[in-house]
């Protein structure tokens, strides 16, 4: 996690979440996380917790513990929007 807010503050520039409230935020993400992943089914083997700024997925191992990945969700308001698909009239 600590990786995680040094990146955040170094490289991520976001207007909703100042560094602090990315930590906050962090760390309730990783607990629901946790919950998650303690909760899954019998099947399942991930646990994953996300807002609109970060996603953490713990990934099941042959190990007692699990893996953890912290992914920015990263937009850019000068990405090119898809344009729409336009559908074809059945025939």
């Amino acid at each position: 996690m600590a990786d995680a807010l040094r990146a955040y503050d170094r490289y991520v520039i976001c207007i909703d979440k100042v560094p602090e409230d990315f930590e906050t935020s962090l760390q309730s993400l990783m607990e629901k996380a946790i919950k998650a992943y303690q909760n899954r089914g019998p099947h399942l083997r991930h646990g994953i917790a996300l807002d609109k700024q970060v996603t953490i997925i713990l990934s099941q191992t042959e190990h007692e513990l699990p893996l953890c990945g912290i992914y920015f969700n990263l937009h850019s308001p000068y990405q090119k929007k898809a344009a729409p698909k336009t559908a074809k009239a059945a025939s």
